[in-house]
């Protein structure tokens, strides 16, 4: 029910501000009881009220529209079986839905279990965008994000970012939101070099924050600035207590995504550069906050190019999937996410129309997967959990 009320327009239990010339709309209590004419100039007034609103372009709240199922059938055949022990993952009636459109390049997602929402990164739009699981609405949540890309939360729920580009001069760091919204520069350079453009971020128990550096988003003005990178491809960490920051991987071809297993005895890394395909490390987790012996987890073969990856708790790897761009390529085929097991075995394909650049887990029970995949987010429910979920 609308009705126009003092300044206000009211839709059932919204009520939209409006603003009017002094008595265009004002019909006090001897008016309404007064004359046929009154009444009927009152009336009026109302139809010009509301046609003055769809003229501005002032429109009235409505639902959104709910997810939107890539198919109505059952088991959604967008889920490939590559073996036996994917089919404990998949849930029969469970679809991959798109929940959000309208980016042009998404990246980053972290979900906000205590607010019901998930952010992401829409990195050539220099924002970070925010998609509400209650009302199923997607807006702006902060703009000049200096062109983010990766984001998580730490161990007391505050979000951390990593700032891929410079917005006037500020930029190429890694930052934290403090619960008032003040924000924190934990760290922007390496034995006084600026960093090239911090890319994925992950913090352990322990409260260290761990973040890859390649130069992805040095070399062009899309996603940011063109500049002379003044340090080598790395993985860094930052200490939760000093914030003093150690270089712990180098030697490594543009680091991309990376995650611990579930016991964060391991840390996996992507080698986004890796010739001649794209591969996934296995790094052992010494308690001093150093790396031990590292190993070949995953080979991106088939043409298949990797990117953002999490662990559920079972040890599963589900990986951000799409093709290398080379012409022998089948984009179709490979956009979506992989996921393996604990020993590197692919098990599953979760194909999508987009290629996923990067993903997270999500939801109540933390059983939502989140896809974000270049101009949309995609979400379906599965059997497994985030490794971080507790």
């Amino acid at each position: 029910m609308t009705y126009c009320k003092s300044s206000y327009l009211y839709y059932d239990s919204f009520a939209v501000p409006l603003r009017f010339e002094q008595g265009s709309l004002k019909m006090d209590e001897q008016e309404q009881h007064s004359s046929p004419s009154s009444r009927r100039r009152f009336l009026k007034q109302s139809v010009a009220c509301s046609t003055a609103l769809l003229a501005t372009g002032m429109a009235l709240p409505r639902l959104a529209q709910s997810a939107e199922p890539l198919s109505r059938r059952y088991p959604d055949p967008s889920l490939e079986v590559l073996d036996e022990s994917f089919l404990q993952l998949r849930l029969f009636n469970a679809s991959v839905e798109k929940i959000a459109d309208g980016l042009r390049w998404a990246e980053g997602p972290v979900w906000v279990g205590d607010g019901r929402y998930l952010l992401l990164s829409d990195i050539p739009n220099n924002r970070i965008m925010r998609w509400d699981e209650i009302s199923q609405s997607l807006g702006v949540f902060r703009e000049q994000a200096n062109f983010s890309n990766g984001l998580t939360r730490d161990r007391e729920g505050r979000l951390v970012v990593c700032e891929g580009s410079t917005t006037h001069e500020l930029g190429r760091r890694v930052t934290r939101t403090e619960h008032n919204g003040a924000i924190t520069v934990l760290a922007d350079n390496y034995q006084g070099k600026r960093f090239n453009s911090p890319n994925d971020v992950v913090v352990k128990r322990d409260g260290s924050i761990w973040f890859s550096d390649p130069p992805f988003q040095a070399g062009n003005y899309y996603e940011g600035h063109k500049i002379q990178t003044e340090l080598p491809d790395a993985v860094y960490r930052i200490d939760g207590s000093t914030l003093e920051v150690t270089r712990v991987i180098e030697g490594i071809a543009g680091p991309n995504g990376l995650c611990f297993s579930p016991d964060e005895s391991t840390l996996y890394v992507v080698e986004g550069r890796a010739k001649p395909n794209r591969l996934v490390w296995a790094y052992a987790v010494n308690g001093d906050g150093t790396l031990g012996e590292r190993s070949q987890h995953i080979e991106a073969t088939g043409h298949g190019a990797l990117d953002g990856i999490k662990c559920d708790e079972a040890g599963n790897l589900w990986c951000g999937w799409g093709s290398s761009g080379s012409p022998e390529a089948n984009p179709e085929g490979l956009d979506g996410v992989r996921v393996f097991n604990p020993q590197g075995e692919a098990i599953g394909h979760i194909h999508l129309p987009e290629r996923c650049a990067n993903l997270c887990f999500g939801g109540v029970q933390g059983n939502r997967l989140f896809m974000a995949s270049s101009h949309a987010v995609y979400a379906l429910y599965v059997n497994a959990r985030g490794a971080t979920f507790t």
